[in-house]
């Protein structure tokens, strides 16, 4: 066959608005299943970072890491951090920032011990309320970003300053300790050859993994399966786009970080009840360890993706690291330099996603 130029050709016929409409549609999906495939990677990539530094410090101290008691106090000592980064997710998704995670907590606590110590309210009731003021916490945070229109970086460094303060103003400057029976929240062990008699279960399983494992459905329900989580994320992805389709931005920001704030207060009943006392100091510093825990679970910096798998695998990696230099007798100032470079590390890596998703 032999080409003509004097022949038109013509371009096949389409459908008009509806095949238009069917072509977005299928690209939509095809970027939210490229988006999901991408997510999966990073958790897996998290994983396995978890499972490498697992296996190298139990072939450096092979008869202390792995054993079962160990094992278990990695899991306690990631329950604050791991709580807070919980929250701080939800943040992060939106593309804010929480820096008053760590003096809201130790406010909390505070305030925990206020209620249960000097107004003799009972446990049942003084640690709800505790709870519900880290809550309180947020939404101001909220209200400061969302209608004050305040940069969060500002707004929260602000509410860290304040927090911090207010804790030692409120218990004077000094420890506020807590009647018998308040440390069992923390470091008692329900589960146990208690429960089921004649059923294996592990012994000295501390309360505050089965608080945090609780606290992680919570927040993967939110996340996954409610209109907060579904307004997070569109938040996060196009706040401007968000508001245009008719939701209420502002109203959405201030739940958001107050249901942050209800994870803030709950590390603060958390690391009280272990402490058994209420110090109006020692929150700095764990706000970096949770924000540290939710980047380099895969939660963008930027903001509209992330996942609480995520989180939970980079709230356990910064648990495991400290757990496994400290068995090795790594000083604390060289592994405070170890973890800042590895939150360098998780940073860098998230700007590298960002510029490729851009990029495609």
């Amino acid at each position: 066959m032999t080409y003509d130029p004097t022949q038109t050709t013509t371009a096949p016929k389409s459908d008009g608005p509806a095949a238009s409409v069917a072509a977005e549609a299928l690209a939509a999906t095809a970027t939210s299943r490229g988006q999901a495939i991408r997510q999966r990677l990073q958790q897996l990539l998290a994983f396995g970072g978890l499972a490498i530094l697992f296996i190298v410090f139990a072939i450096a101290s092979p008869q202390i890491f792995p054993s079962y008691s160990n094992v278990t106090n990695i899991l306690f000592s990631a329950v604050v951090v791991g709580i807070l980064a919980l929250g701080a997710t939800l943040v992060i998704i939106t593309g804010g920032i929480d820096l008053s995670v760590g003096t809201g907590m130790i406010f909390c606590g505070v305030m925990s011990a206020t209620f249960i110590t000097n107004w003799h309210i009972p446990i049942a009731l003084g640690v709800p309320m505790a709870i519900l003021f880290g809550g309180l916490l947020g939404a101001v945070n909220g209200f400061n970003v969302a209608v004050n229109k305040l940069p969060p970086f500002i707004a929260t460094l602000a509410m860290m300053l304040i927090a911090g303060g207010l804790a030692l103003v409120v218990s004077k400057e000094a420890p506020i300790y807590f009647p018998t029976g308040y440390q069992q929240i923390s470091t008692g062990t329900l589960i146990g050859d208690n429960l089921l008699p004649g059923v294996p279960l592990p012994r000295n399983f501390p309360n505050a993994v089965i608080v945090f494992a609780v606290a992680a459905i919570i927040a993967t329900v939110l996340l996954n399966r409610t209109l907060l989580g579904r307004y997070d994320l569109a938040i996060g992805s196009n706040e401007e786009a968000t508001a245009l389709s008719g939701v209420n931005v502002k109203k959405w920001l201030i739940v958001i970080y107050a249901v942050a704030g209800l994870f803030t207060g709950l590390a603060g009943v958390m690391i009280s009840a272990r402490l058994g006392d209420a110090q109006p100091t020692g929150g700095q510093g764990y706000e970096l360890q949770a924000i540290a825990a939710v980047v380099i679970g895969g939660t963008s910096l930027s903001g509209g993706k992330g996942s609480i798998v995520g989180t939970l695998i980079g709230a356990l990696i910064i648990a495991v690291l400290n757990n496994g230099l400290q068995i090795i007798s790594v000083p604390q100032e060289w592994r405070d330099v170890i973890l800042g470079i590895v939150i360098l590390l998780a940073v860098y890596a998230d700007q590298l996603r960002a510029r490729r998703g851009s990029a495609t």
